[in-house]
């Protein structure tokens, strides 16, 4: 997946900096098994960070640790691949971009990278990210999400696209959102 940042007026800041890593007071497990802490920590915020000015301050304090390891945690379970990434699930709705669609292109593999990275950069695309294709029904192996407050606004950003894309395109297609689905990722049981 390439990086996108989504900032809708800047309302919306993306991906929180990254946390240095620091030795834990307890033993961690890099075959994959989440310590007792780590699955309260994820737990405790897998329906998003305590809105605080201090949010690793206040989960510290539920803990009973320290803002540190609360990062240093965040930071082993990131780099071993227990959690994919910490960010910003924003309500597009409720942010007033009402018009939002999921582009689709027929990329050749071997500049799929440059342009997923281009694409990605945009500041109306809130992912992009490369998928297998499925011959033939299904040529497409670039897909990125994107957001605007009307309908209109999308199709210049199909128009900027196309462009970005240029010859590297050898098709597309674009699926309009009519409403909001499921925005979350696998819980485990427990989570407030």
């Amino acid at each position: 997946m390439w990086d996108s940042t989504f900032t809708p007026d800047q309302t919306v800041t993306g991906p929180a900096a990254p946390m240095p890593a620091q030795p834990a007071s307890e033993t961690f497990d890099v075959c994959g098994e989440l310590s007792q802490l780590d699955r309260t920590l994820v737990q405790l915020t897998q329906k998003g960070l305590p809105l605080v000015p201090r949010p690793f301050d206040e989960l510290a304090e539920q803990l009973g640790t320290t803002a540190d390891e609360i990062k240093a945690r965040f930071e082993r379970m990131l780099s071993s691949g227990q959690i994919r990434r910490i960010g910003a699930v924003p309500n597009h709705y409720k942010l007033g971009y009402r018009a939002n669609a999921m582009t689709v292109w027929d990329i050749p593999d071997h500049c799929i990278e440059k342009m997923g990275e281009k694409i990605g950069a945009l500041p109306y695309v809130s992912h992009c990210y490369q998928r297998p294709r499925i011959q033939p029904e299904w040529p497409y192996n670039l897909f990125a999400m994107i957001h605007g407050r009307q309908k209109s606004d999308l199709a210049s950003y199909l128009a900027e696209m196309k462009d970005i894309l240029g010859a590297a395109c050898r098709s597309h297609d674009v699926l309009f959102s009519t409403r909001i689905l499921k925005k979350t990722g696998l819980r485990i049981a427990g989570g407030r």
